[in-house]
């Protein structure tokens, strides 16, 4: 076998290579912050609406070096008196850690600011689920008053025709389908409760 097939087939093998070190970076964490509330609140509320694991939302926000740096870069400078903060354990990869541990050293920044600011950049996402939500009650409230229109009319088919005439068959479907959605719709709208009050203080960071 000359070198160049050598080479060719060593180059399509190293993506199927398992190392310890690769393995041991994906495995789980934990690791213990200390954070202002309404951040510990902003992820919470954004892994939520979003249908994520925290670990997953959390690593998403760390585990580039790259963006991180960036991140510290911008936080720089804008360390002012830190407001009441309370310690709060996430469960990350160590990778993630790793990274998190690396760049708050190489910047100079404590590593719960870096969290902190991190979080923060979850913001224009929770603006835009704040505003859904607003839009979703408006939409839930016109439901339901369609639905209730459609009872009516039920009703009224019921005493006009009867429960054995086939219209009358028919509207109860479409107000049994109708009202089988609107409580999913409210389920819903439930969900995204916690966003209503949701307020960001002005941390340790403020970004800009």
């Amino acid at each position: 076998m000359d070198d160049a097939h050598m080479k060719k087939n060593s180059a399509q093998n190293s993506g199927l290579t398992i190392t310890a070190t690769g393995l041991k970076g994906k495995q789980s964490v934990r690791a213990t912050f200390r954070l202002p509330d309404h951040i510990i609140k902003l992820l919470g509320i954004v892994a939520s609406q979003l249908g994520l694991k925290q670990k997953s939302l959390f690593d998403q926000l760390v585990e580039d070096e790259e963006v991180l740096i960036k991140v510290a870069e911008g936080a720089s400078g804008k360390v002012s008196a830190a407001e009441e903060c309370r310690q709060k354990t996430y469960v990350l990869s160590r990778r993630s850690l790793d990274v998190l541990d690396n760049v708050a050293r190489q910047q100079n920044i404590p590593r719960d600011v870096l969290v902190e600011v991190s979080i923060k950049r979850l913001l224009p996402v929770m603006n835009n689920e704040q505003e859904r939500h607003r839009k979703r009650k408006l939409i839930y409230g016109e439901i339901r008053t369609f639905l209730d229109q459609g009872k009516k009319i039920l009703q009224k088919s019921s005493r006009l025709l009867g429960e054995e005439d086939h219209a009358y068959d028919l509207l109860k479907k479409i107000v049994d389908v109708c009202e089988e959605n609107v409580l999913e719709l409210e389920r819903i709208v439930e969900k995204g409760r916690p966003m209503e009050n949701f307020e960001l203080g002005k941390g340790r960071n403020q970004v800009r």
